[in-house]
């Protein structure tokens, strides 16, 4: 007896390929200019330009710690969720049986249910790793932040490959955050499997919507860009 029915696996290969095909597509792709991570990772070179003109940077430090803090916060609570995850995989007799009593048709068995949890683990543990790598990325970038060349130096050569340097550093750890949380949204999509196949396609189809629209036609990418066009004018 198979474990997977053919539609199951049309579903997750549905999952894994919109997952990855958004990835791409929100980092390497050339429609990945106009998102809003895009624009706040200009900002990022904006901010460390302009820190080098002040000559006390107790605000910057405090940003920094916020950032490092939220960054802590969603490593710990993927954490939990994987805590969730394998109560899930330890309890498969229980759920099995929970689920055939439910009003809607569910055909699941323990061994499909095992598996299901087992992914949806994998997929928080991916995000524990992305959340734990950008917060010790972030201080790295408190490092350099310390290093930071004073004002008087900032029109020298070494000011300026600073700035790249430390810019490029947080545009990285930036990117693991978004990661990381990337994968906490594709795993809310991810729960519809345990109610079935069909469910798992909708689900999926809903969270990229919603990253898709709050990456390229949200209220706070208009709010970037129109500041972003204010400035250049």
């Amino acid at each position: 007896m198979r474990l997977f029915s053919t539609l199951d696996i049309v579903a997750l290969g549905f999952f894994i390929v919109a997952w990855s095909g958004y990835a791409y597509m929100n980092e390497r792709s050339r429609f990945s200019r106009g998102g809003l991570n895009a624009l706040m990772d200009g900002y990022r070179v904006t901010w460390m330009r302009r820190m080098l003109e002040r000559e006390q940077r107790m605000v910057d430090m405090q940003i920094m710690a916020a950032l490092q803090n939220g960054t802590a916060f969603f490593a710990t609570t993927s954490l939990f969720a994987i805590g969730g995850a394998l109560t899930i995989l330890r309890s498969s007799g229980e759920m099995t049986a929970i689920a055939a009593h439910l009003p809607v048709d569910i055909e699941t068995s323990r061994g499909l249910w095992e598996a299901k949890a087992i992914g949806l683990t994998v997929v928080f543990v991916y995000a524990f790793f992305k959340f734990a790598w950008a917060y010790r990325l972030y201080n790295y970038v408190a490092i350099l932040l310390g290093a930071t060349p004073m004002p008087a130096d900032k029109d020298t050569p070494e000011a300026g490959t600073h700035v790249l340097r430390t810019a490029g550093l947080f545009t990285t750890a930036g990117r693991h955050f978004n990661r990381g949380q990337r994968a906490f949204f594709f795993a809310l999509g991810y729960l519809g499997w345990f109610a079935g196949p069909l469910v798992l396609i909708a689900t999926t189809t809903i969270v990229v919507a919603v990253m898709w629209w709050r990456q390229y036609k949200s209220d706070s990418l208009r709010a970037v860009a129109q500041s972003e066009a204010g400035s250049s004018s």
